[in-house]
């Protein structure tokens, strides 16, 4: 869609941003585990306080409020089930309710410091919230509902997302009575999470897909530390805070926590009492002593606690003997909750390791990829991929990396002053989403002038799907005569780039580092890991490594700096994890709740405010009611790269115009730039008379599946179809509704829900909804993608049916038969440039060769061969009464007189060839289109 036009803020981004604001100052959009539905059917829940000691130094209890789930059928196992930073046990009423469903017995609790608990927050302490997990297991342990191992030994399992993931680690390392854990998107060192590094001057002999290394001066996540700060100085619902209970500003958190805090945000360094306090809330210090069967869950869209923390815990575990299996899903902090995959895992995993049913889970790795699909594609999909072993453990074979070149001299990058103006690559909860939304809002993973050095890898010549954490040598040094400290800190990303320079950030990250750098002058070569990240990368594509000097979600540097920096030979190391694909489905549009609802609610408004700006249009000033003209039209990308030049042709009124040419020929640019999504560098695009840009008015008049439709699989097609049509603040009688279902042929399939779509059906849906309103010009980009034969045929009915009533048709595709079939008229594009232009029976004759049927073939091919210009003649032996001539610019009308008039009688004159053979003669047999 159509980004607003320069010199002022998109009201989209606006929005997003003030509300977004608001929901993570309020806590709304804190990561909390999991939305399942509860289980039909009553279930017995015992609400209850249950007194625990309130820690060391501390003469008074502390209070927590609890939740007791009963199974049908007791003694049962238990499980505690711990909720995240922020939240309370509302939070996992419906994962508690699942769990019971299966034959457990669930006890969730609010947190101390949060919901109706009392006490105050330090952080998963061993002394603290540790203490009170064993108090309960103790309360477990005098249940006659739950299943005893022995005297004060209850069957427990524990699993809690983030600040609960955690929990369940720690308290499998201080309570040897838990017999499995589940932990999800939590970390393993708080001190590596919130001050990460990166770098180091070798990497460690064993590789693993996201391991990386602490140091323990790192640099400051101070976006997302910030958050959780704030979401623990909301009072208790129980006990508001007073004068007494110590300042204000440190809310509910331990005067301990609430001072390491303090120094951290204001030094952006950590104290050593901040060190040691962090590395005892962190698994890290008791995963060499964890003997419980460890299910751990990682999120892939996750920029607080990333993959390489699900790796450390898997690796440590597992080399004091654990048994450990690990699953990498499409979601995380960033992302999407644990889907019922996921749950059903964590399900299973219980069911065997404590209530003895099911099958062995087994200790293998999966993950899962997105598809990746770009314009033209139906709803995106993604795959779960399994191997037989995560990486790098004891016994299993080490990690395979792909070693990819890059090329790029060494650059001079400059720090600004205070750090600022900063790049800024994700938002806390959001990641890199913003960089998706609305046509990639690429400025929210932009490198800021002079701030970043960049180096390129080739194109792949295969699809590559990076599994892990790229690794990178980078060399850093100072610049003769500029200021420099005495170290740097740098912001190390990958992002992938496409021909037509579309550039996504991998896993919406970035990898800070700290190195010091002599004052002689001399490079200083770390080895930075890159965010782990699960990253289809397209054949053709390339990536490209940044590393800049700033990133507002940090606290870099802000003395005034020049460094020069530089990557070694030894180039990119990209993990890669081979295995099996045992699932394929649809990705969940993100829940109509929290940061998604939020966003979706953005993003109606925006397109409300510019339909409603450009609802109603006057007709061209300048009389022409041509549909389209592009003139000298060329689009030029950073570093050089020319997508498009000097394209230019016509679009009739009636017409059904096929766009063609080989992958990277620059089709999908003209599309966008037609659609206002990017800005050409040079030329024109005039439709109905009108100059077309980003926010046109006149783009109202077009219709347009570019982007990929993106229903929402919960609701019918008709539903998604009138949502649409609302946020577009058009009367609802415009809408034709109606009429462009009748085209698209849905039928009653149109009152389904979209996700029970095959992708035919959502192709049909996508075009029905670029139909909406009945736009005088369609534009598609690969409308048949996906489809099988008669899902094709179907469509190519569709696009007829709609030329017919007098509009007009743009259409780009790779099946050059169907175009064949469908299209009147053809551009074919290669390299940047057109190549031919003409109808489509212009094209195919383009070079002359011509079939006739004849009574008299040998007579016939004497008078051919007669004629001036004519190359050559061929009597068919295969095909009775079949002459073919390479007419070489004769006209084909000519060659029929001149049959006539030697007494042939001729049956019929048309083209030999095919549209590929005109196409392959155009562009080249080695290209594909």
């Amino acid at each position: 869609m159509p980004l607003p036009p320069r010199g002022r803020p998109s009201l989209a981004l606006t929005v997003v941003l003030a509300l977004v604001s608001t929901a993570l100052l309020t806590g709304a959009a804190l990561p909390r585990f999991a939305t399942a539905a509860p289980a039909a059917g009553e279930q017995r829940v015992q609400e209850q306080r249950i007194t625990v000691p309130g820690g060391p130094g501390s003469t008074a209890p502390v209070d927590l409020d609890t939740s007791f789930y009963l199974p049908a059928t007791t003694p049962a196992p238990a499980v505690l089930v711990a909720h995240g930073f922020g939240g309370s046990k509302a939070d996992v009423d419906a994962d508690a309710r699942d769990l019971a469903a299966r034959g457990f017995a669930v006890l969730t609790w609010s947190a101390r410091g949060f919901g109706a608990s009392t006490g105050q927050i330090a952080l998963d302490s061993p002394d603290y919230e540790v203490a009170d997990a064993r108090a309960l297991v103790d309360w477990l342990a005098a249940r006659p509902e739950v299943q005893q191992d022995g005297p004060g030994d209850p069957r427990v399992g524990v699993t809690g997302g983030s600040y609960g993931g955690a929990l369940a680690l720690l308290l499998a390392g201080y309570d040897r009575r838990v017999d499995a854990i589940a932990p999800v998107i939590t970390w393993n060192d708080l001190g590596q999470a919130l001050f990460p590094n990166a770098a180091t001057a070798a990497p460690p002999p064993a590789r693993t897909p996201a391991e990386g290394v602490f140091a323990p001066d790192g640099v400051f996540k101070r976006a997302w530390s910030g958050l959780f700060f704030s979401a623990g100085l909301r009072p208790s619902q129980e006990e508001p805070p007073t004068a007494t209970d110590g300042p204000v500003t440190c809310g509910r958190f331990t005067a301990e926590v609430c001072a390491a805090y303090t120094e951290a945000a204001t030094t952006g360094r950590p104290s050593p009492a901040m060190v040691d306090l962090l590395r005892r809330s962190s698994p890290a210090s008791v995963t060499d002593r964890i003997t419980a069967p460890t299910l751990l869950v990682q999120g892939e869209q996750d920029t607080l606690f990333g993959l390489d923390q699900a790796d450390a815990n898997a690796r440590e575990i597992a080399a004091a003997g654990g048994t450990v299996k690990v699953l990498w899903y499409g979601g995380g902090h960033d992302g999407a909750a644990p889907d019922q995959a996921v749950r059903d895992a964590i399900g299973n995993w219980f069911d065997f390791h404590l209530a003895g049913t099911g099958a062995d889970p087994g200790t293998g790795f999966s993950y899962t990829v997105a598809s990746g699909v770009r314009a033209g594609s139906g709803t995106p999909t993604s795959r779960t991929v399994a191997a037989p072993a995560y990486p790098g453990q004891p016994g299993t074979a080490p990690l395979t990396t792909a070693p990819l070149a890059l090329g790029g001299d060494p650059q001079v990058v400059v720090n600004p002053a205070g750090g600022n103006p900063a790049a800024i690559t994700s938002l806390p909860g959001l990641g890199g989403a913003l960089g998706t939304l609305s046509g990639r809002l690429s400025a929210f993973t932009a490198d800021l002038p002079g701030q970043s050095a960049q180096f390129t890898t080739p194109p792949m010549q295969s699809p590559l799907t990076v599994t892990g954490a790229p690794r990178v040598q980078v060399t850093v040094s100072r610049v003769p005569g500029q200021p420099a400290p005495a170290e740097a800190a740098l912001f190390a990303r990958v992002f992938e780039v496409s021909p037509d320079g579309l550039r996504s950030l991998l896993g919406g990250a970035v990898a800070p580092f700290r190195v010091p750098v002599p004052a002689d002058g001399s490079p200083t070569t770390v080895t930075v890991a890159l965010p782990g990240v699960v990253a289809p990368i397209e054949s053709g594509h390339s990536l490209v490594v940044s590393v800049a000097t700033t990133d507002q979600g940090f606290a870099g540097g802000t003395d005034p700096a020049v460094w020069r920096v530089g990557v070694t030979g030894d180039g990119l190391s990209v993990p890669v994890v081979p295995g099996q694909s045992i699932s394929a489905g649809t990705v969940p549009f993100w829940p109509l709740v929290g940061i998604g609802g939020v966003l979706a609610a953005a993003l109606l408004v925006w397109l409300g405010a510019r339909a409603r700006a450009r609802r109603r249009i006057p007709p061209a000033a300048t009389g022409n009611d041509r549909p389209l003209e592009i003139r000298d039209l060329a689009k030029t990308y950073k570093g050089g790269f020319s997508a498009v030049q000097s394209v230019s042709f016509d679009v009739e009124k009636g017409m059904v115009l096929g766009l063609l040419g080989p992958n990277g020929a620059g089709k999908t640019t003209v599309l966008r730039m037609l659609m206002g999504l990017i800005r050409p560098t040079a030329g024109t695009i005039t439709a109905f008379g009108r100059p077309v840009g980003p926010g046109a008015p006149v783009l109202a008049r077009i219709g347009a599946f570019v982007e990929g439709p993106g229903f929402l699989p919960h609701l019918s097609g008709a539903d998604n179809l009138r949502l649409y049509w609302a946020a577009t603040g058009r009367p609802e009688a415009e809408a034709h509704v109606a009429e462009a279902l009748e085209i698209a042929g849905l039928g009653d399939s149109v009152k389904r829900r979209v996700g029970t779509y095959s992708q035919g059906m959502r192709q049909r849906l996508a075009i029905a909804q670029a139909m909406l309103g009945l736009p005088e010009l369609l534009v598609l980009d690969e409308p048949t993608n996906g489809l099988d034969p008669p899902q094709i045929s179907a469509m190519r009915e569709v696009l007829r049916r709609y030329a017919a009533a007098g509009r007009t048709v743009l259409v780009s595709s790779h099946l050059l038969a169907e175009v064949e079939q469908t299209c009147t008229h053809v551009v074919v594009m290669h390299r940047g440039k057109v190549v031919a232009d003409g109808t489509v029976a212009e094209i195919i004759a383009g070079g002359g060769a011509a079939t006739f049927a004849v009574d008299e073939p040998e007579r016939a091919a004497t008078v051919l061969g007669g004629l001036a210009g004519v190359l050559s003649v061929q009597v068919d032996a295969g095909v009775a009464n079949t002459v073919h001539a390479e007419l070489n610019g004769t006209p084909r009308a000519e060659a029929v007189r001149a049959l006539v008039t030697a007494g042939v009688d001729v049956a019929a004159a048309g083209p030999r060839r095919r549209l590929e053979d005109a196409f392959l003669q155009l562009v080249g047999e080695d290209r594909a289109p």
